[in-house]
């Protein structure tokens, strides 16, 4: 048998030689493709549920929040276990299921038992389900800092609070539009804020309260529709604009009257920007800059998504001129090194510092 089979090899060497050149391309076809990562992902089945509720205490949010949603996830299919944790302003809810179950089927199960909790829930609370990720899904890590002497449209020089808000509604929005990327967290900066700080002893002079204020300011920014007037066979729409644009409009909206004299929201507060408490911050060198992180769809490749991320934060006119994302860190296998689909060689940038955001 083995002789016959070194004689057919040898009659035939270059049909051999071309099985074995096609088996060798198909290999490394195959290699380039394989999902290595650095660390394998052992992660279960499990769905998250994360409930803010600020003001409320660990035990409060045990007995309003956490206990009333863990009871409805009883008696779920293929359900192994819950856990939960309570904190200051925070209830979270971890469902873990059998392996092998569908995380989506596992979401959606989950969903429609949260939606059958809301009843026994307090009102204004709504509880959110986590990102499609688990605890290994970090996989690109960017700073967002702006070059010397740059400038932001309104030609001021960039801050952490304009860099913060570039990051939220521009560099984010287009990140999440990368294939296998299914969340971007962001750290530092200052997330912008519109203050509006009543002058008490204003208000009492007028007779009016913090919840005239609070009315005053909800019933008068959205806008209205009125429907439409016909006109020699055209329509005209009929709409009320009410949403305010700057910090005067907020000023000069009404909130009471006082002998036929409309009392405005500038006469009773003080109105301004401002930013919202954080608890943390991200520098690099020494230097605060906006740390963001990307998380990758359960399932997909780590090098390629971090690739695409790489790329995509990159790309020219992702960012106004003088601020562009930075590559931090990136988990890649040791053959991501070589150039990748956005025509660079990638690099080992440094690791930033971080706070809790």
């Amino acid at each position: 048998m083995l002789e016959t089979v070194v004689r057919i090899a040898l009659e035939r060497r270059w049909l051999v030689l071309g099985a074995t050149a096609v088996a060798a391309v198909i290999g490394a076809f195959a290699f380039a493709e394989l999902p290595i990562d650095a660390v394998p992902d052992i992660t279960n089945v499990q769905v998250q549920i994360n409930t803010e509720v600020p003001g409320y205490s660990p035990l409060e949010s045990e007995q309003r929040i956490t206990f009333p949603i863990e009871t409805a996830l009883a008696g779920l299919p293929r359900l192994e276990y819950t856990r939960s944790l309570s904190r200051y302003g925070l209830s979270q809810v971890t469902v873990v299921f059998e392996d092998g179950t569908d995380i989506y089927f596992a979401r959606q199960l989950v969903n429609e038992r949260v939606r059958e909790a809301m009843s026994r829930l307090p009102e204004g609370v709504e509880p959110e389900l986590g990102p499609i990720a688990t605890g290994l899904g970090e996989i690109f890590m960017f700073m967002l800092g702006a070059e010397p002497g740059a400038t932001d449209p309104s030609g001021a020089p960039w801050d952490p609070t304009s860099l913060r808000t570039l990051q939220d509604w521009v560099i984010k929005p287009q990140l999440r539009t990368v294939k296998g990327v299914t969340e971007v967290n962001t750290v530092g900066g200052f997330v912008k804020e519109i203050h509006v700080t009543p002058r008490p002893e204003r208000l009492v002079a007028q007779g009016l309260s913090f919840r005239n204020l609070l009315e005053a300011i909800a019933q008068n920014s959205t806008s209205t529709g009125a429907g439409y007037i016909e006109r020699n066979g055209e329509q005209y729409l009929v709409r009320a604009p009410g949403q305010v644009h700057d910090l005067e409009e907020i000023r000069g909206i009404v909130v009471g009257h006082a002998g036929g004299v409309p009392i405005r929201i500038g006469d009773v507060a003080e109105v301004e920007l401002g930013r919202e408490l954080r608890t943390g911050a991200a520098t690099e060198n020494g230097r605060e800059v906006v740390l963001g992180t990307v998380f990758m769809l359960i399932g997909e490749n780590s090098r390629a998504v971090a690739q695409r991320a790489s790329c995509r934060a990159g790309r020219r006119g992702s960012g106004p001129r003088g601020v562009r994302p930075r590559a931090g860190s990136a988990r890649r296998s040791r053959s991501s090194g070589r150039r990748g689909a956005c025509g660079r060689r990638a690099s080992s940038p440094q690791r930033p510092a971080a706070g809790s955001g």
